[in-house]
């Protein structure tokens, strides 16, 4: 039997390579450094261009001020506009 399409969705953003746009670890250790974390893919594509890269430093700087407010989760608004299947 093979696999529905929410599944294979979630196999393929597993099998993609997460990183932050430095590669060093986004908040965890003495290293850390508060950058957003995403696909390899999107950190390339957004850093080809001077408003992609505008966009992943504003994503990066609301991210700090999150994290130094205690929160865990913060969005930056980098997937405005993306399809999401099954949300509202």
């Amino acid at each position: 039997m093979g696999l529905k399409k929410p599944q294979k969705s979630l196999n393929t953003w597993t099998r993609q390579e997460w990183r932050t746009k430095s590669g060093k670890p986004s908040v965890q250790g003495p290293d850390a450094t508060g950058e957003v974390y995403l696909p390899e893919k999107a950190i390339a594509a957004l850093e080809s261009s001077r408003e992609g890269r505008k966009t992943l430093a504003k994503a990066d700087a609301k991210k700090a001020d999150d994290t130094a407010k205690g929160e865990q989760v913060s969005r930056t608004g980098i997937h405005k506009g993306k399809k999401r299947s099954g949300t509202a």
